[in-house]
């Protein structure tokens, strides 16, 4: 995954920053937070430093950078970066970090699930879904924002930021052998390859037009997807909401995915969900009973229509403060396009 060498000007002192990381408290993550993961490494790696300081550090080249996990497996794994030397020419430099919202907590309750479920059900059933052809892209692109810790590995100081919404643009073919990632600022210019000879299947295209469409059924394929000792009902959560959030749903599967997620033990709604404009919408949540994040899944409040995301941290975890926003998504734009790095426009078709 990694084509560039990292860049040492200082050898690590492994023994100092065992001392000072907490160790996780299960090293596997699901396998949709391994894609994640993945895909924001490869971006990552390329920044050169510009978190704002929260003191002046003695000898900034030995300053560790930690990049969480995007989404709610943030707290479960962070990935310890040496920084140090000049930026390449093919590379950009990163945004500065900004200060992470922080909401009032709203607490979820299971006396609405049912109609609510019900509702965002019949919303997706009624919506047309374009189906790809051969040779053609699942285009997807969003506004997000991810949980980025830094810690100053000679002062023992560490702060919580988050990036600054951005755009990020996902090109997958059905198959999911091919594709495209474009985050500016976060990346090579021009985006980097997600081209997978051995793609995971379940976060497929293809492999969602073959399932079943009904809810117990979905949700049995769904849960035969998960593994290790993480909280098995929070990763078929996830699971789902991977799919919501980056892929193109079949229309016919799309009500039986929301009420497979609906009979998820822990699922609640959360009657007042900000989506990243500041539009209040309500949202299928559930807490993660490791990391203390809430997951939510936010709908327009009128439509039902999916918009996007938010993590927020409801139990204080690893420094992490509740009420304080770790991650932000919303969908712009769904489409088929016919090639990779191709953006929708006349005569495309968008969902």
């Amino acid at each position: 995954m990694i084509r560039n060498p990292w860049r040492h000007n200082e050898p690590l002192d492994h023994a100092e920053l065992a001392r000072l990381l907490p160790p996780p408290a299960d090293p596997r993550l699901a396998a949709d937070r391994q894609d994640l993961l993945e895909e924001y490494l490869m971006s990552e790696i390329h920044q050169s430093d510009h978190a704002p300081a929260a003191s002046p550090a003695r000898r900034p080249l030995r300053r560790a950078v930690l990049f969480a996990a995007p989404v709610a497996a943030a707290a479960a794994l962070a990935v310890v970066v040496s920084v140090g030397g000049s930026p390449g020419a093919d590379t950009v430099a990163a945004p500065e970090l900004v200060k992470a919202p922080v909401v009032q907590i709203e607490e979820g309750s299971t006396v609405q699930l049912a109609s609510t479920v019900r509702e965002i059900a019949a919303a997706a059933t009624a919506r047309s879904t374009p189906q790809p052809g051969p040779g053609q892209f699942i285009y997807i692109k969003s506004r997000v924002s991810f949980m980025s810790t830094r810690n100053n590995v000679d002062t023992g100081e560490s702060t919580t930021w988050v990036q600054p919404l951005h755009d990020r643009e996902v090109w997958k073919s059905p198959d999911g052998t091919k594709g495209w990632l474009d985050e500016p600022g976060y990346q090579d210019k021009g985006g980097i390859t997600l081209d997978n000879n051995e793609p995971r299947k379940q976060s497929t295209y293809k492999w969602l037009a073959a399932q079943p469409s009904d809810p117990e059924a979905l949700l049995k394929s769904v849960y035969a997807t998960v593994s290790g000792d993480r909280d098995h009902d929070q990763q078929a959560f996830d699971e789902i909401g991977s799919v919501i959030r980056e892929q193109l749903v079949p229309s016919a599967l799309a009500a039986a995915l929301y009420e497979a997620a609906g009979k998820i033990p822990g699922v609640v709604v959360v009657e007042h969900a900000q989506d990243v404009s500041g539009r209040n919408g309500i949202a299928l949540a559930r807490l993660d009973p490791q990391t203390g994040v809430r997951s939510e899944w936010i709908f327009d409040r009128e439509s039902h229509q999916y918009v996007g995301s938010r993590g927020v941290q409801v139990r204080e975890f690893d420094g992490v403060k509740p009420g304080t926003v770790v991650e932000r998504t919303t969908i712009v734009t769904r489409a088929i396009v016919d090639a990779k790095n191709q953006r929708p426009g006349a005569g495309r078709a968008t969902v």
